[in-house]
């Protein structure tokens, strides 16, 4: 199979930023790895049998938040581990305790971009991140920019990827985080901070994902994730504000 090349994180912690409420919250994290590049079209048409991918080494595209789950526990299947997700239906479950692939969570994601950057890229962006100012109309080969401190590359630019979050589960119900940027984005979008999103069976041209490892005691929750967290914030009383999503 070909190598899905990890590197190891130490633990520590970080803020994140939500927007919408304008509120922070500082998050510790364990150690964990995760993906040194963007899964590959060569990774992905392997892992799940697809035909040859046309182009190998660039970033796997069009992925929907559900295929990149599916794509994680095959992976683990492949290397005998145990898969860290279940299914009932459309509902996922993440059994935190597994050592198998899986995807960061936010908190994981931006703790690995930064690199103990404090600013909005850990580089000048021309050097580390593929954006509308490169004049590309496509992803391109994972690598090709400079990596930040933690050996990562691309995790600004080229292509947004996909973490487990919920986005904002009171405004936009079942969406899926995913952060970074991609190679169409003004530098305002490509910032270690930004936050987007889409429905799990959505997919886009611009938004991969890059995957993880790691185990942890507990249940329901880790990695400054956690599934009562996800419910609470849910939670809103009256009728929502105009112009908010749906909830189904």
């Amino acid at each position: 199979m070909t190598d899905l090349e990890l590197a190891r994180i130490a633990g520590g912690s970080v803020t994140l930023h939500d927007a919408r409420t304008r509120t922070r919250r500082t998050v510790a994290l364990e150690p964990f790895e995760i993906g040194v590049y963007p899964v590959t079209q060569e990774q992905l048409a392997e892992i799940v049998g697809e035909a040859l991918a046309r182009h190998p080494r660039r970033p796997a595209v069009d992925v929907s938040w559900l295929r990149a789950i599916r794509f994680c526990n095959a992976a683990s299947e492949w290397e005998g581990l145990d898969p860290a997700y279940s299914f009932d239906g459309e509902d996922v479950t993440w059994h935190v305790d597994s050592d198998g692939y899986r995807l960061p969570t936010e908190a994981e994601w931006e703790f690995a971009c930064r690199a103990g950057s404090t600013g909005a890229h850990y580089g000048p962006l021309a050097e580390v991140a593929w954006t509308s100012v490169d004049g590309v109309t496509a992803p391109q080969d994972v690598g090709g920019k400079l990596p930040n401190l933690n050996g990562l590359f691309d995790t600004l630019g080229n292509v947004w990827e996909w973490c487990w979050d919920l986005l904002d589960s009171a405004r936009y119900d079942a969406y899926r985080v995913f952060r970074g940027g991609g190679f169409a984005d003004d530098a305002w979008s490509v910032r270690a901070s930004t936050r987007r999103g889409g429905a799990p069976r959505m997919h886009h041209d611009d938004v991969g994902m890059r995957i993880a490892r790691g185990g942890f005691d507990g249940r329901d929750a880790a990695q400054g994730w956690s599934a009562a967290a996800d419910v609470e914030r849910a939670a809103i009383d009256g009728p929502l504000p105009s112009g908010w999503t749906p909830r189904r």
